[in-house]
């Protein structure tokens, strides 16, 4: 499934209420090696936990230049990407009220550093990595100590 040239990404972002706790879980895949990430927040959404999945896989990179497929279940940001709604939203500096501007551009800073491909996957069915990633996304969120979504929890009220 993955050669020495490819990097393989799933990812997951979860959140018990929306919003609520949420975390998210991510498994990268390289070189025949794999790797688990997660983190748990106090307060955020399910959208911004996808994203944050993705964005936690490519600073988690110590090379530039990687050509990576990101396996994702949420539309939300499967089609951001490859419909083009993130390029207008940065063109317009998120006018309208477009949620999770600073998680957008943080994605959009290291997607400038790799070769970048998304494909959706279904959710909650037969792909185990997928699978895996929902477990470490739930747990990331059921757990003890989590952490401030600052840019959701600025954002609020």
């Amino acid at each position: 499934m993955t050669s020495n040239k490819e990097l393989v990404v799933y990812t997951d972002g979860s959140s018990r209420g929306n919003p609520g706790p949420g975390g998210y879980g991510a498994i990268l895949m390289y070189g025949g090696k794999t790797k688990e990430l997660s983190g748990g927040f106090r307060r955020t959404t399910n959208n911004r936990m996808e994203l944050l999945a993705v964005i936690a896989a490519l600073e988690a990179l110590n090379r530039e230049g990687l050509s990576i497929t990101v396996y994702s279940d949420s539309q939300y940001v499967v089609k951001a990407v490859k419909e083009g709604w993130l390029k207008k939203w940065m063109a317009t500096n998120f006018a309208g009220g477009k949620k999770n501007p600073d998680l957008w551009k943080r994605y959009h800073q290291l997607s400038q550093k790799h070769n970048i491909k998304f494909v959706w996957v279904k959710g909650h069915a037969d792909n185990p990595y997928n699978n895996r990633c929902d477990e470490l996304a739930t747990s990331a969120a059921d757990g003890k100590n989590l952490q401030v979504d600052q840019g959701y929890e600025s954002s609020e009220g």
